[in-house]
């Protein structure tokens, strides 16, 4: 831990005076860890999720290496068609994630906030836009975002937009759940087509896009197998690997190599052990980082959480004959999108597919959308028979404390959940 935190000193003082030093420095140290991933993984985890851990890796990378050929993204954008054009997903979240688990988040979170940016901005925007800000990030070809879900993205995309001076592309997607809302965002997806078709110099053929809405589908169709098949079995779990298939069943769905991914975990859940211990379902993002939270569900028999809100926001309902709709049918029907009470029920649903005992619904600091909705989610969570937690904090920002609280609440939670289990 302390290599870590002095890795992270030393991107945020770079920073300050060379950050082309600064972001070669943190280059290399995600190459570093990406090599430890590839020859000493966790032997703890599913073959599955050490090849996930891999796969997360070289996604974050590849905008560093290669940013010409990448489009900063919200984390619901539809990347298939970004990935027609050879584009990689360089994502606001995700980043952010890294930046905290590489102890540089501080110094660009403080950056944000002296150049304006409100203290209650949600800290995955506000440490990406630090970070632009202070040159560890480099210039993407366009950006590509949406409104889905987050009020954040309206300032967030446009400043970064600004900054790096280069195109960006807003989709408006309603909240309300119609044919003819499916249609609009439909219409500006092919908008999409023509804007990076313009940008890239590259073609985007329909029949190649609807192979990808095609695996999209299946991958979708066999990771809520995986979810179903895990009831029944023992899956040991970090914290970090639910937040990995949250990114890639979004930005990476539809490449081959998400369908690995999926299929990886339906040969490895075929030879997990019986159920074990405490399941829990997390609603929203993990504080990966907290000390409080690693004691409780980090690789823990006796406790462990089962799976994550953000891996699982759509269904595979949708038809990829027709790509432009499918997509869009996901961003409409998108449970995050409209009323809180799809979400709840979205979120109840896959509480029981996997198994769970109990939910913990993370009141994320920064988001209306999460922290407006935890008193209903707990009645409505509670009505269905499942508790529910609520923990307020930060996925992001390791200054925002609550740490003992945090403790005190999750260990009496998995206790009553525990000795509910054996009655």
């Amino acid at each position: 831990m302390e290599i870590v935190k002095t890795y992270g000193q030393t991107i945020e003082k770079l920073s300050e005076k060379n950050p082309d030093r600064a972001q070669k420095l943190l280059k290399l140290g995600w190459q570093v860890q990406n090599l430890k991933f590839r020859f000493f993984p966790n032997k703890q985890l599913l073959p599955a999720d050490r090849y996930l851990a891999e796969l997360m890796m070289d996604t974050m990378i590849a905008p560093l290496k290669d940013p010409e050929h990448s489009a900063i993204v919200s984390i619901f954008t539809p990347c298939e068609l970004l990935q027609e054009v050879g584009l990689h997903p360089y994502n606001v979240e995700g980043f952010s994630c890294y930046l905290t688990a590489s102890a540089a988040e501080r110094a660009c979170l403080q950056q944000a906030e002296n150049q304006g940016i409100s203290e209650t901005l949600c800290s995955y925007h506000k440490a990406f836009l630090g970070a632009a800000q202070k040159g560890i990030l480099p210039k993407p070809k366009c950006i590509v975002y949406t409104n889905l879900t987050c009020d954040a993205n309206q300032l967030t995309f446009r400043t970064l937009a600004d900054l790096y001076q280069v195109p960006a592309f807003a989709i408006d997607v309603p909240m309300e759940s119609t044919e003819e809302n499916i249609k609009y965002v439909a219409d500006q997806l092919r908008e999409l087509c023509v804007f990076l078709e313009k940008h890239t110099g590259k073609r985007i053929e329909e029949a190649e896009l609807r192979k990808r809405t095609e695996r999209s589908k299946e991958t979708l169709e066999k990771y809520r197998k995986f979810q179903e098949e895990r009831a029944g079995k023992y899956v040991p779990a970090d914290l970090v690997t639910p937040l990995y298939a949250g990114m890639t069943n979004n930005l990476l769905l539809g490449t081959p190599e998400e369908a690995r991914y999926v299929d990886r975990l339906l040969k490895d859940i075929k030879q997990a052990k019986p159920k074990k211990g405490t399941r829990i379902y997390w609603m929203h993002t993990i504080p990966f980082w907290s000390e409080s939270v690693k004691n409780a569900l980090l690789l823990k028999e006796e406790a462990q959480i089962v799976g994550c809100e953000l891996a699982e926001v759509c269904e595979p309902d949708f038809d990829p004959s027709y790509p432009y709709e499918a997509m869009a049918r996901r961003m409409v029907f998108h449970s995050l999108n409209g009323s809180a009470f799809r979400r709840i029920e979205n979120g109840i649903r896959n509480a029981r597919r996997a198994g769970a005992d109990g939910v913990v619904w993370f009141g994320h600091w920064g988001c209306k959308h999460t922290l407006g909705a935890a008193q209903l989610a707990k009645k409505k969570f509670e009505e269905a028979g499942i508790p529910l937690l609520i923990l307020d904090g930060d996925g992001c920002d390791r200054s925002h404390g609550g740490e003992g609280q945090t403790a005190t609440r999750l260990e009496a939670f998995l206790e009553m959940l525990g000795g509910e289990a054996h009655e």
